[in-house]
């Protein structure tokens, strides 16, 4: 049961994990993604491009942080192109998910792979072993969403906050008259923050500021709150104030020094499973929280107490000031942003050589790849690159603990004597048309595995049945396990990837457009991986 998680594969990932946000939150890859992606100016030639970047990346760091790297100025440069995000951040989710077949630590399930047929005997994958076809299989989803890229992906044109976020019914302005008893009272701890009411702004003589912790109110202080009706006539009938509007327009958020933004929950924030209430937002960030949309959800209502989730999207309000004290923040990213995040130009470049050194003596053979990225993870520590209490933060230990306990189970199936009993069922069902279709009908069910479940854990679940097939057949069992592994990594049907579900919120999309988009491309490669594999690793 412990052995998976003994595996030198499992401290290559983790590492891979701590090298990764070394090289990310020195703002390297920020620098040199922006950088690239401000270069060209077609439309189509800028999605071909962003793919390329985001795919380049993706080949030798997590897809879900690359995709998290690049979606804001992605986002940026398509108003300027005035491109609906719509048709861009959906190939560039996919750009980060093809990126990782081309290297052993592309993706967690090629490192999750790799490491269970090491255990089982069969001799370790090569850190490029798979690299052309894996270039092959991202060249031609490229390729697809290209050519019909305004037929297949979806145009959502961009709209005002207020419409998009449904908000403006909910805006309002009150006066403290001079009798309110709210006289005096700090904003957050008032009569007025017990009826669920959100002070947007408060204008005093002609001066607008977002209030903090230590602000009171005075009278003729005149407040934007934004409530529901409800609370809204309560505030009607409360001695003291005086509603002024009911509703006002959206151009009221804004101001002054006062503007609006859009801020994603990016992986490894500590946001992630809290609410607003209780990471105390407002006081930590001094941002207002206006609404939150996710998926094909949008609430501006009642939102303090709902847990974030990564790939969510807050329109938030604040000065000039807090957008730029929170731009280099950890927990969040801002949406369409060309500023890069602070530079630490030495630590970031000795960041990427410590990264490059780990690949080049891994990939060589010269040392085992454990020990090179588990020197490199040490390494960018030391070299304060990441602090430890951030190595510990970056680390998905949901997915160690997934891959270490699912090769468990795969030993599990081998001991019990369940894979060769699946194994069986299965080559009686299509053993009669040939080793190839056996093949074929295990890559098919992984990708179908890879919708509900993580694609490491399908790969792990179909690989101990797939070997044993493989075994009886008298074929290549390094053919059907490289057939596998790449096709848990090409499934692009539902947006239950990571990187889908970074791009869902800022995107706008809806669950349909993934299937429209994403199964005839799955389909396409699925062909490609039945007829390269078996070219360069005979059945």
């Amino acid at each position: 049961a412990f052995e998976g998680f003994s595996s030198d594969f499992m401290v290559i990932l983790a590492s891979i994990f701590i090298v990764s946000a070394a090289l990310s939150e020195t703002g390297l890859l920020d620098k040199l993604g922006s950088q690239l992606i401000r270069r060209v100016r077609s439309k189509r030639l800028f999605v071909g491009y962003v793919m390329l970047v985001t795919g380049f990346f993706s080949a030798f760091m997590n897809n879900t942080s690359v995709t998290a790297l690049v979606a804001g100025p992605v986002m940026g440069m398509c108003r300027k192109l005035a491109i609906s995000p719509s048709k861009v951040l959906m190939p560039v989710a996919f750009a980060s998910i093809l990126g990782g077949t081309c290297t052993l630590i592309g993706t967690s399930t090629n490192v999750a792979v790799g490491g269970y047929i090491a255990n089982v005997g069969l001799a370790p994958l090569g850190f490029f072993e798979f690299f052309w076809v894996g270039l092959l299989l991202f060249l031609a989803g490229m390729g697809v969403i290209l050519l019909f890229w305004k037929r297949i992906m979806p145009d959502y044109k961009e709209t005002s906050y207020a419409e998009e976020y449904e908000i403006k019914q909910y805006l309002s302005e009150i006066v403290i008259t001079d009798t309110s008893r709210l006289i005096g009272q700090t904003v957050f701890r008032s009569e007025l923050s017990k009826w669920d009411i959100r002070i947007i702004k408060i204008i005093r003589e002609k001066t607008e500021f977002i209030p903090d912790s230590s602000t009171r109110f005075k009278a003729r202080d005149l407040l934007l709150v934004e409530c529901h009706l409800d609370d809204l006539m309560k505030v009607k009938e409360s001695s003291g104030l005086e509603v002024l509007a009911d509703t006002i327009s959206s151009k009221e958020i804004q101001g002054g020094n006062i503007r609006l933004g859009e801020v994603l929950v990016i992986p490894g924030s500590p946001l992630i499973d809290q609410s607003l209430k209780e990471v105390r937002f407002r006081q930590n960030y001094d941002l207002v929280v206006l609404a939150l949309h996710r998926h094909e959800f949008t609430a501006s209502q009642k939102i303090g107490n709902i847990k974030l989730k990564i790939g969510d999207v807050l329109l938030v309000q604040g000065t000039e000031d807090t957008f730029e004290a929170n731009r280099n923040s950890k927990d969040f990213s801002f949406i369409g942003d060309f500023r890069v995040n602070m530079f630490k130009e030495r630590k970031g470049i000795i960041s990427a050589i410590i990264f490059l050194l780990a690949v080049l003596l891994g990939s060589l053979g010269w040392v085992p790849l454990s020990i090179a990225f588990l020197t490199a993870a040490l390494s960018v520590v030391l070299a304060g690159a990441l602090s430890m209490e951030r190595a510990y933060q970056v680390m998905d230990w949901k997915l160690l603990i997934l891959i270490g306990g699912m090769s468990a189970f795969g030993t599990a199936m081998h001991n019990s004597g369940a894979a060769e009993f699946l194994a069986n069922g299965i080559i009686q069902l299509l053993g009669g048309f040939g080793e190839r279709y056996v093949l074929g009908g295990f890559v098919l069910l992984v990708i179908l595995l890879t919708q509900p479940m993580s694609n490491a854990a399908a790969a792990l679940v179909v690989l101990p049945v797939a070997l044993e097939a493989a075994h009886i057949l008298e074929a290549s069992p390094r053919s059907f396990a490289i057939a596998i592994m790449l096709g848990a990594s090409v499934s692009l049907i539902t947006p239950f990837e990571p990187s889908c579900i970074l791009v869902y919120g800022p995107g706008k999309y809806r669950f349909i457009d993934f299937i429209k988009a994403g199964l005839p491309v799955t389909l396409i490669l699925f062909l490609l991986i039945m007829v390269l594999v078996p070219l360069f690793w005979p059945i």
